[in-house]
């Protein structure tokens, strides 16, 4: 009777736990390392000192925080940060942020998580008519300026469209002007 013990029950539970939380801490580190880009001092960055704060409050070891800026000044780290537009069910817009080492395995894996969820992939500026831009500083990103009434039943295939769009871990926000 293997697997039955007390022990076993806590491992199988944390495993869960200790990998969203990894998934967190990663696109954390990502988005400083792409803030560092710019200019590694956090004094003179703000947009570095947002993503500090950010993994701070998730409890992001201070040890990966620096290894993560002083990646991004040796290496250049070859990271872009990309913005893709969709439309998803019952026409709603959709607004998705993502950071990447390769644009087109990005592409092509958000464009199979719409086609396999009803979704559309955009064109470039063909729904950020729908959304107010986040500043340079950050307002915590895109916010809705048209909010679109959806179905019970479409609003349950809009959730499950930004589930799997999220589970893609370059993906780090998306945004939708569902009600």
């Amino acid at each position: 009777m293997s697997g039955h013990s007390h022990w076993s029950g806590i491992k199988h539970k944390k495993e869960i736990v200790d990998a969203k939380r990894g998934k967190i801490f990663s696109k954390l580190l990502v988005a400083i390392s792409v803030a560092a880009k710019s200019d590694p001092n956090p004094d003179f960055n703000p947009r570095l000192r947002t993503a500090i704060a950010r993994a701070k409050d998730a409890g992001v070891p201070q040890e990966n925080i620096e290894r993560a800026v002083a990646h991004a000044r040796d290496s250049g780290a070859n990271l872009e940060e990309l913005i893709f537009e969709a439309y998803g069910p019952g026409g709603t817009a959709i607004i998705i942020e993502a950071v990447s080492d390769n644009r087109n395995r990005a592409v092509q894996e958000i464009k199979m998580a719409l086609k396999e969820h009803n979704g559309k992939w955009a064109e470039t500026g063909s729904v950020r008519w729908a959304f107010e831009a986040p500043q340079a500083a950050g307002n915590g990103g895109w916010k809705a300026n048209v909010l679109r009434k959806i179905s019970e039943e479409d609003a349950q295939k809009l959730a499950s469209l930004v589930e799997a769009i999220e589970k893609n871990d370059d993906v780090h926000n998306v945004f939708t002007n569902a009600e």
